[in-house]
């Protein structure tokens, strides 16, 4: 990719996270100039090293938006609320579609030149009977499985929107990222840190497209020096069952894998149960019954467009994997 001119500043909502922090320190080595707008009192460990403008804000609010936007070139609106379960349903709409609104109409009131909107794989279509699903595919608001899915499906209407109104909007889709920095961890590195932990003895019949989180950084890059506006762009990397990731994961770290296989619907209850005493309790429910609907499809696609059009490159899912279980272990994840 060329180098932006120097005078390029870049908005990344969502630094502090999995990707977002992936994609800054792309963006730095790209030349960009950076402005990372964080929340107040967040974890910022990820931004150790970085060589940026920090702004505190919220999606939900206005004003801090319109000021992190201001005299910015570029826009990577990063930051979604991402889990498969919440007691409250009502915050995951407020950030993932109210935010996506306001942010991209700050945007579009100070001139940006173009955003990149990270949407998700979980907003496609899957093709009946299984198979490989893509950009697409058809899909209704109807299939999406659960609040975050639907949120993040409504949050690509208002992009699309955005871009028929004349913001140049280019919209990304990434799949399955694994990697270092996953601080939280989020719902799919605490699967690779049981696994590698050796707490996961069975697993149930299921498929996710793994790919590398700095890939997906660079890929956002390349959307935005090639992307289309009002365009999206799979950034994936490797279909692989389950089973499979586990076999991979117990060999990194020298286990045995699990062989026990689970019926769905043998889970399915687990999932209710753990998440009534997630109610009781405030904690954290470890299965969820989002979730299990989910995993009844494999997770299966095609990054063949953006190979294609953005010159996006994924390397071996086994490289992801390795690198995140190092991770882990390198901060003490592992007990």
């Amino acid at each position: 990719m060329t180098r932006p001119p120097a005078t390029t500043t870049a908005l990344v909502t969502g630094a502090t996270g999995f990707v977002g922090s992936a994609v800054a320190q792309q963006l730095a080595n790209a030349g960009f100039a950076l402005r990372l707008l964080t929340r107040r009192g967040s974890d910022r460990r990820n931004l150790a090293g970085l060589d940026a403008e920090i702004v505190e804000g919220d999606l939900t609010d206005a004003a801090s938006l319109a000021r992190a936007v201001q005299g910015c070139g570029a826009v990577f609106h990063v930051a979604a609320d991402y889990r498969l379960w919440a007691p409250d349903p009502k915050p995951l709409y407020a950030a993932n579609v109210d935010g996506t609104r306001i942010l991209l109409q700050a945007a579009a009131d100070a001139g940006v030149r173009r955003v990149v909107y990270t949407s998700s794989v979980a907003t496609l279509g899957l093709p009946a009977g299984g198979g490989v699903g893509d950009e697409f595919t058809p899909v209704t608001l109807a299939d999406m499985v659960g609040h975050y899915k639907r949120s993040k499906f409504l949050a690509e209407e208002v992009a699309q929107q955005f871009a028929q109104q004349g913001l140049d909007v280019v919209i990304v889709n990434p799949s399955t990222p694994i990697g270092p920095r996953d601080i939280k961890p989020t719902p799919t590195g605490r699967m690779v840190l049981d696994a590698a932990a050796g707490k996961m003895p069975a697993f149930v019949d299921t498929g996710l497209n793994i790919a590398h989180v700095d890939d997906v950084a660079a890929g956002h890059l390349l959307a935005y020096a090639r992307g289309e506006r009002g365009q999206r762009y799979v950034l994936g990397g490797w279909n692989m069952a389950l089973r499979d990731i586990l076999r991979e994961i117990a060999d990194i770290v020298g286990r045995k894998p699990p062989t026990i296989q689970l019926p769905h619907n043998a889970v399915l209850p687990v999932a209710y149960i753990a998440e009534a005493w997630a109610r009781l309790t405030g904690a954290t429910p470890n299965v969820t019954v989002e979730g299990v609907k989910l995993s009844k499809k494999k997770m299966f696609f095609s990054c063949a467009r953006a190979e294609r059009d953005l010159g996006y490159a994924p390397r071996p899912a086994r490289a992801a994997l390795e690198d995140a279980v190092t991770w882990f272990r390198a901060n003490g994840y592992f007990k």
